[in-house]
């Protein structure tokens, strides 16, 4: 199927229909060109369209109400998160590869081949409300190359397509599961690694990769608690969290924004897992002192937060540094109104500011590829590629080596990635307790540290799982500096 560039004659006499306006579909359009042209995240471009649709909206006496703002966000996250299976579809349908076929248009094709595949909006209505949204960003000559490979795509539902352009499992394990649960296949195989090889757990967690995830709250120690916020919200709009006792989840289609909490600073919005791993640095056992703790890589704030408010109730200080300078502006955001005392340093981790022994303990959410967080930024999987882990890695064992420095003696560090990658996990741990460069120090096991949060494997170290936990896949190690 060839790209038409120009504009199609019209039948003589045949008056022009100028293109149906879909706010909807132009809004996704725009977010999808913004993450492709500009490397953006649609998780931070998004609320800026909304909030401009509905603003246009009211300028012309029209609404842009939730279920606009709902189906523009499935449109954006949906196709994303597919998109590589909706490249091996299109791909079938075109007679080009697709680096061939331009963004703009390759866009346009994989929202229309989303709402054919991956929702109930009928097929009629999917395909010319497609090609209308085509005539107005694209033109008409290409709308008419749109509207043909729909109409292929229209044939045939998901399963079958999928039957069509991904390997058999037995011919190609991999690169099934690459087409099919739409990962890159370098992904695939990093996870595949961390889960031991199981071939149903890995099912499991490609498919919650691709699910929406919860909103869940963390209610800030000394400020409010999960059962205020649940009580202070309409009845089933909220329930506590599965493990931590600071998290709160929101129903289906719950605003941050309409939590009181939340307007006023004593909660945000944090995932479940980050909350555990925060907490079980707090509750490590310590041997001596217990009054400064620091947050080595504290942007943008989250887990700062929630160690500051948890140091205030026993009367310790939380320095939260941070190396880019706007990133400290936000931890120092979240940081503020605190109950007790806290320090928002511009620093960096690698080459640190403090004295070496300064602290009881140290968190060191490191830099990391985000592969535990796909569920929440599914354009990342397409960004990220294999070589990243190693320049990655490199980072990653500089930070822990001075973290362990900036702790005395008896004290505790927790290493944790936002990512399950051996690499970036294990790896970094046991190369740094090996390097004669890194001060010395043992394993403490954390599962103890996680009371009633099953499935956490063989320890010491933790790893959760979106399928498992229904959290981010986090990863924690703690270390006690010995002499």
């Amino acid at each position: 199927m060839s790209e038409q560039r120009t504009r199609p004659s019209r039948p003589q006499g045949k008056p022009y229909r100028r293109p149906r306006r879909d706010p909807v579909r132009e809004l996704a359009y725009e977010a999808l060109r913004a993450v492709d042209e500009r490397d953006a995240y649609a998780n931070l471009v998004l609320p800026g369209l909304l909030k401009a649709a509905a603003e246009e909206a009211a300028k012309k006496g029209r609404v842009f109400d939730r279920r606009d703002a709902a189906l523009a966000t499935e449109l954006v996250y949906g196709t994303l998160r597919r998109q590589g299976t909706y490249d091996a579809v299109i791909a079938a349908c075109v007679d080009r590869p697709l680096r061939e076929v331009d963004p703009p248009v390759l866009d346009v094709l994989s929202l229309g081949a989303h709402q054919l595949l991956g929702t109930r909006i009928p097929t009629h209505a999917a395909v010319s409300a497609t090609v209308e949204l085509a005539r107005v960003v694209l033109g008409d000559g290409r709308a008419r190359f749109v509207n043909a490979v729909l109409r292929r795509i229209s044939a045939q539902d998901l399963d079958a397509w999928l039957a069509q352009v991904a390997p058999g499992y037995d011919e190609d394990p991999e690169e099934h599961l690459a087409v099919v649960h739409s990962h890159p296949r370098w992904i695939v195989s990093a996870l595949w690694d961390a889960l031991g090889g199981d071939r149903a757990g890995i099912e499991e967690l490609l498919a919650a990769d691709n699910a929406r995830p919860e909103v869940t709250l963390v209610a800030r120690p000394g400020r409010s608690t999960a059962a205020e916020i649940v009580d202070s919200l309409p009845e089933e709009s909220a329930v506590p969290g599965r493990w931590s006792p600071y998290a709160v989840r929101l129903a289906e289609g719950g605003d941050p924004a309409g939590v009181a909490a939340v307007r006023e600073g004593r909660a945000g919005v944090q995932d479940e897992g980050s909350q555990l791993v925060a907490a079980a640095l707090a509750a490590a056992p310590l041997d001596g002192p217990d009054a400064r703790w620091l947050d080595g890589c504290a942007g943008p704030g989250g887990k700062a937060a929630l160690l500051a408010a948890l140091a205030a109730q026993r009367g310790a200080v939380l320095v939260a540094s941070e190396k880019q300078p706007h990133r400290a502006r936000l931890v120092g955001r979240a940081l503020d109104g605190n109950p007790g005392p806290y320090q928002v340093v511009v620093a960096d981790g690698t080459r640190p500011a403090w004295a070496p022994g300064s602290f009881d303990r140290v968190l060191v959410d490191v830099p990391c590829t985000g592969l535990g967080a796909l569920r929440r930024r599914p354009e990342a999987r397409w960004r990220r590629r294999a070589e990243d882990v190693g320049g990655f890695g490199t980072l990653q064992r500089a930070l822990l080596t001075e973290a362990l420095r900036a702790v005395r003696p008896g004290g505790v560090v927790g290493y944790a990635t936002c990512s399950p990658h051996l690499a970036e996990t294990r790896a970094v741990v046991a190369d740094v307790l090996r390097s004669a460069q890194a001060p010395s120090a043992e394993r403490i096991d954390a599962r103890p540290l996680l009371p009633g949060v099953p499935a956490l494997g063989e320890g010491p170290d933790i790893q959760l799982w979106p399928h498992l936990h229904g959290t981010d896949a986090m990863y924690l190690s703690l270390l006690r500096r010995t002499a």
